[in-house]
């Protein structure tokens, strides 16, 4: 049986990948494969880490979240960081949703996928598609996160310490043409709102996936055939 293999949702499998699996380094704690805490550069950056809790697509906490932390390989840490810097200086700031995903989260999607009589968060994230088109089509077995230097994210307009998060046309992880960077069916402030942060990201090397807005990676930053199963924690 062919598998459709798909970027959405952050799950990234490589045209090498496919015909050579990643190595899993045999480690147990984000500090021994070289991942950066953030928080460490930035205490005060705000995170959402949806599947450290039960506000995400499977609609419960996800294997290998035991804490809601943001991990990146170094570069990729300091490079979000000094994204960060310069958007403050308008008055904006970042809310990360995800970062660094251990192997053992995205063999967890793949099973939730393939559970067909679960679909509680299908008015959420799914509500023009059937689960049983999830798989393959938008959650594959390999990810981009899990080698350390992707992110999802949005942006924030702060007025003192009060942040609103600006309207982007979806949420996050929404299975559907309008998650698309360029989808042309919202206002023209969510797509400014969408362009804005393109333009903030791709200042600091970071290259977003088109058919996800919230998504970006810096490739410099990660080996194409390394990923990581250590536990955020």
């Amino acid at each position: 049986m062919k598998i459709w293999l798909s970027l959405a949702c952050g799950l990234v499998l490589s045209a090498h990948a496919a015909d050579v699996p990643p190595q899993v380094p045999p480690a147990r704690t984000p500090h021994e494969v070289g991942l950066t805490d953030v928080r460490s550069l930035v205490p005060d950056i705000s995170e959402d880490i949806h599947y450290a809790g039960s506000d995400n697509f499977t609609g419960a906490p996800v294997d290998g979240y035991r804490s809601a932390k943001c991990f990146l390989r170094t570069a990729a840490a300091e490079a979000l960081a000094r994204v960060e810097m310069h958007l403050r200086r308008e008055g904006l700031r970042l809310r990360i949703w995800d970062c660094y995903r251990p192997a053992r989260a995205v063999a967890a999607f793949v099973r939730w996928a393939g559970d067909t009589v679960d679909t509680r968060t299908k008015p959420a994230h799914y509500p023009n598609l059937g689960k049983d088109k999830l798989l393959g089509e938008y959650i594959a077995p390999v990810s981009g996160h899990s080698r350390g230097a992707t992110v999802d994210l949005t942006l924030m307009r702060c007025d003192g310490k009060r942040c609103t998060p600006l309207g982007m046309g979806t949420d996050f992880d929404f299975f559907d043409p309008r998650a698309h960077t360029d989808y042309p069916g919202i206002s023209a402030a969510q797509r400014a709102n969408r362009q804005r942060l393109v333009r903030a990201m791709a200042a600091e090397g970071f290259v977003n996936y088109p058919q996800e807005w919230w998504h970006y990676s810096l490739p410099s930053a990660a080996s194409a055939d390394t990923i990581y199963d250590v536990p955020v924690e």
